[in-house]
């Protein structure tokens, strides 16, 4: 997401995200907005009335830090297909394209109303993983800033209805919240005051990590609201209270102020409550702990940097880490909420897939200096893309045509 970042020494490896997410944002603006410029000026032809989001992304007129509550309703969900928290499998994001080029840019998309929360068969460890987490981190993890409460409140509705609907095999509707019938655990979301944190409440009943901007009078957006429990590389306690641009500039992001700040903050000025997006990204992970890697240091460090992490380590300690991150505007607030689902799988597994080694690693190499040290390609570089070109070979050799993939996998599966 966006502001999905941490001091990363002095160099944030989440702040790739915020580039990719902007870039995308204003390179789609821009693309739009040629095609309807170039659509009406023809002669004769008129505008597509097909919805998109750069038709609705139009700002309503309002004062930097007022949101006037929307009559939006989200759609009520359709029920996962065959949905069983033991066998339905996590989707095969691939969200890493072809070089020689690397392009900031990740690609941003409209979501479905009903795709919006992810959960498939790793639910239960991840539930249990949040558990242990809030158990142990408390509001290091979790935390609600005052001014963000009836958003995070607002947010936890949201949950208790469309849960319901989508998964009714693990969650049922209760005339105060409701109840996993799963993990037996019942939420009543009425009473005040709330046993927990909202956003807390909230974490515990997804896979997603979750964090909410608010919009104050002096037109900045503010992270105030946060779950971040399984987020591998960033802290909430690092980042809590900023604004969104100092959230990057603290980071040192290239080309942030010059270039990417305003398109931004234009996007959370427009955003409306009807227009939920979605973005992927990947990253390599040197370890297998899913909610902190501890390659890059201790948690409880002052600052965490890849310079810790072990060189060249087998290529069974290598993981593949990718995020499915939504956007979407809160109607009654306007709080800006973003949940991060994050996918966690071993390099040796993803490379049974059929072309995933060879674009995997052209898209490496792809990589330019900036992008790199973000990512800590000079860590596990050697021996990750020896192993990918290896894997690539192999299914070339027993067959494989590579001008073929867009016939058979699309990205950003």
């Amino acid at each position: 997401m966006f502001p999905r970042s941490f001091q990363f020494g002095q160099s944030p490896i989440y702040d790739i995200a915020l580039i990719s997410a902007v870039t995308s944002i204003s390179v789609w603006l821009i693309t739009r907005a040629f095609h309807w410029w170039t659509a009406t000026s023809k002669p004769g032809v008129s505008r597509s009335s097909t919805p998109d989001l750069e038709k609705k992304s139009v700002a309503v007129t309002r004062k930097p830090g007022e949101w006037i509550p929307s009559d939006f309703r989200r759609p009520p969900a359709s029920p996962y297909p065959d949905w069983d928290v033991h066998t339905t499998k996590p989707i095969p994001y691939r969200p890493f394209r072809y070089g020689p080029k690397y392009f900031v840019t990740m690609g941003l998309r409209s979501m479905k109303w009903d795709e919006w929360i992810e959960l498939d068969n790793h639910y239960l460890k991840y539930h249990a993983d949040k558990a242990r987490r809030i158990a142990e981190r408390g509001d290091k993890c979790c935390k609600t800033a005052p001014e963000a409460w009836d958003a995070a409140i607002e947010l936890l509705e949201e949950l208790t209805s469309y849960l319901p609907e989508r998964y009714p095999t693990m969650f049922q509707k209760t005339p105060t919240g409701l109840t996993n019938l799963i993990t037996h655990e019942t939420f009543n979301i009425t009473q005040r005051p709330l046993p927990e944190d909202p956003m807390t409440i909230a974490a515990r009943l997804i896979q997603d990590d979750l964090a909410i901007m608010i919009e104050r009078p002096d037109g900045e957006y503010y992270l105030l609201a946060g779950a971040v429990l399984l987020a591998g590389f960033w802290r909430l306690s690092d980042k809590y209270g900023m604004r969104l641009s100092e959230i990057h500039t603290s980071g040192s992001v290239p080309q942030y102020t010059e270039k990417l700040e305003k398109g931004m903050m234009n996007f959370f000025r427009r955003l409306k409550p009807e227009d939920p997006v979605v973005r992927n990204n990947y990253f390599i992970q040197v370890d297998d702990s899913l909610p902190w890697s501890h390659s890059i240091g201790s948690e409880d460090s002052e600052a965490v940097s890849w310079s810790t992490a072990q060189k060249n380590k087998a290529i069974e300690n290598h993981w593949f880490r990718s995020e499915r991150q939504s956007l979407r505007r809160l109607p009654k607030t306007g709080g800006v909420v973003f949940t991060i689902r994050t996918y966690f799988e071993p390099i040796t597994g993803i490379v049974e897939e059929e072309y995933v080694p060879g674009r995997l690693a052209s898209a490496v190499r792809s990589w330019g200096n900036d992008v790199a040290v973000y990512k800590g390609r000079e860590r596990y570089g050697d021996v990750l893309l020896e192993f990918l070109d290896r894997k690539h070979q192999e299914q070339v050799d027993r067959g494989l045509r590579v001008e073929l993939e867009d016939e058979v996998r699309k990205y950003p599966f």
